[in-house]
């Protein structure tokens, strides 16, 4: 069981969370990583907080309870990873119903290592409406003056 204080409960908090935070997908489960803010005028950020969604499409009530109920033993174990004041969403897929605790386990590390890495700016995919036009052929340059 999570503690109170880092259960997120506020759909406020999952919202910002899916639209901000940094994702990482698995085969049966993804995560939303929402690091915390260095603001300084707020003092200390509390402890982490972490929501789950495991919707119908997972299985029955039973099903979801049980996926719920092992997801969430297995975040508590690595609540000392995340830093205080970070938000964390895990996301079941249908294909967790199927998958034993080890399973789970090494696919939600894979996807909290991925969200946590810091961004390389070399890397990052460029976004806007120019964002693919690198050679003159996009650019509606006329090649026959070239």
């Amino acid at each position: 069981m999570l503690s109170p204080q880092n259960r997120m409960r506020r759909s406020a908090d999952f919202g910002l969370v899916m639209r901000r935070g940094r994702r990482a997908n698995r085969e049966a489960l993804g995560v939303a990583y929402l690091a915390p803010y260095a603001d300084p005028d707020h003092g200390s950020a509390g402890p982490p907080k972490v929501g789950l969604i495991v919707s119908k499409a997972v299985g029955n009530a039973v099903v979801r309870h049980r996926v719920q109920r092992r997801l969430r033993h297995l975040v508590r174990e690595r609540l000392p990873v995340l830093p205080d004041g970070s938000l964390l969403v895990v996301r079941a897929k249908p294909l967790a119903a199927s998958q034993g605790h080890d399973a789970l386990a090494a696919q939600l590390d894979g996807a909290l290592a991925s969200a946590m890495r810091p961004r390389n700016k070399a890397t990052r995919r460029p976004r806007g409406p120019g964002a693919g036009a690198s050679n003159g052929a996009r650019d509606g340059g006329d090649l026959a003056d070239s």
